[in-house]
């Protein structure tokens, strides 16, 4: 009775953080992986590249997407000074995918027996599905290689749904990340992973269609339990028939002692004590074909349980660096508070300055410092109050209140110059 299911499972990479750490796993750059004894270092020498990436994925991920950045780096150059943002800042800071992950594999027993080339062709085959099914071309693909490290082949295929689209504002087609491209909602993958499922047995490969409505990583509890429930029926249903034919078979065999013929050739039985023999019989090869679905299910929990423990671990890791994380955005809160503080020291100390310079300076000093003060409010480091309280009832009053679009009505609060302070 075989029981191997198609697994396919898709991983989004929200950072660029986020694909440093995954491209050191894939590519085993670790030395150690304590946190997964399932990997075997030794045998790492067996893994199958199917798109090889010969540098480190963020710098592989740069390369792949440098028309982007181009484009992004160009943009910037004309943005306000407090919006502008690295390349790499925009991804991270973005609601967006920086990339995607594709878990593909089947279930352990599938690949028992199977020699490394067969693994090969399985392996081509998930590619095709990339390629055909999903619709990336071999350009998006930033790395895609098959784990013979671990207890079962798998391939980690990351992608990166790098696409121009239309942008309604400039009425222009720019470059953008987009998932939704490619897999748009839960639904659609569903889809997909029909399509993968057909794609394999379509070559040949003894697959089931995973469970439907599983979860990124694993199928659901309720799902498990739903089926642990129904194959525990089925077996007490059996049992209880197997006891049954048992028993009726211990009655006949009571009376078939005394009318039991033997001679050098045959033993000969009445015909409904051989009948419940038989019966006997098939109710136990039913309890047997029910093994490998139990051992299926049973190993499948197991599985999840185990996977459960090293998230646990992984998670109190995370915790952990959580909590540093937190103890170190703590100070930099603090630090950034204190430099706050000192800008807007400094702030206030260029103000009074200007003021100065504005009321008791030659027309020749008043120039330079009104095109100051203009270069200061465009880069947003003073605004309409500021400009106002530096230039009211000066000579150079109209030409500030004009350029920073402040009310004349501000001009007649201060009838003589000598009246006013910045610092009331």
């Amino acid at each position: 009775m075989n029981l191997n299911y198609a697994i396919l499972r898709v991983e989004p990479i929200m950072t660029i953080p986020d694909l440093a750490q995954i491209g050191s796993h894939n590519k085993r750059e670790k030395k150690a992986y304590q946190s997964n004894p399932n990997i075997k270092l030794e045998l790492t020498k067996n893994n199958i590249e199917l798109v090889p990436l010969n540098v480190k994925y963020v710098k592989g991920f740069d390369e792949l997407t440098k028309e982007y950045k181009k484009e992004h780096d160009e943009r910037m150059k004309t943005e306000r000074a407090d919006r502008k943002k690295r390349y790499h800042e925009m991804l991270n800071s973005s609601k967006n995918v920086v990339a995607d992950e594709l878990v593909m594999t089947a279930s352990h027993n599938f690949f028992k027996d199977m020699s490394r080339e067969q693994i090969k062709d399985w392996a081509d085959t998930c590619m095709e599905f990339v390629y055909n099914d999903l619709g990336y071309k071999k350009e998006q693909i930033l790395h895609a290689t098959v784990h013979m490290d671990e207890k079962t082949p798998h391939i980690h295929c990351v992608v990166v749904p790098l696409v121009k689209k239309l942008d309604k504002r400039s009425n222009t087609e720019r470059y953008t990340i987009s998932k939704k491209q490619y897999i748009k909602d839960k639904l659609h993958l569903s889809e997909l992973q029909d399509k993968y499922h057909k794609r394999l047995t379509d070559k040949g490969y003894d697959l089931e269609r995973g469970i439907k409505g599983s979860d990124n990583k694993h199928i659901k509890i309720k799902e498990y339990k739903k089926i642990t429930k129904k194959v525990n029926h089925e077996l007490n249903v059996r049992n209880n028939r197997l006891d049954k034919a048992m028993n009726d078979f211990e009655e006949k065999m009571k009376t078939t002692k005394q009318t039991l013929i033997i001679d050098k050739n045959f033993v000969k039985v009445k015909k409904d004590t051989f009948e419940s023999m038989n019966n006997v019989i098939e109710e136990t090869k039913k309890i047997k074909e029910l093994q490998p679905k139990l051992e299926h299910v049973f190993n499948e929990v197991d599985s999840y349980t185990t996977s459960y423990r090293t998230l646990e671990k992984e998670n109190q890791k995370y915790k952990n660096e959580v909590n540093r994380l937190e103890n170190e955005n703590d100070k930099l809160k603090n630090e950034n508070r204190s430099l706050k503080n000192y800008i807007e020291a400094i702030l206030m100390a260029i103000k009074k300055f200007f003021r100065k310079v504005l009321q008791l300076g030659d027309e020749d000093i008043k120039e330079v410092a009104t095109y100051e003060i203009k270069e200061y409010y465009d880069n947003d480091d003073f605004d309409k109050k500021d400009v106002k309280d530096i230039s009211v009832a000066t000579t150079k009053q109209d030409e500030l209140f004009e350029y920073a679009n402040i009310p004349d009505y501000y001009k007649e609060q201060v009838r003589n110059k000598d009246d006013y302070d910045m610092c009331r």
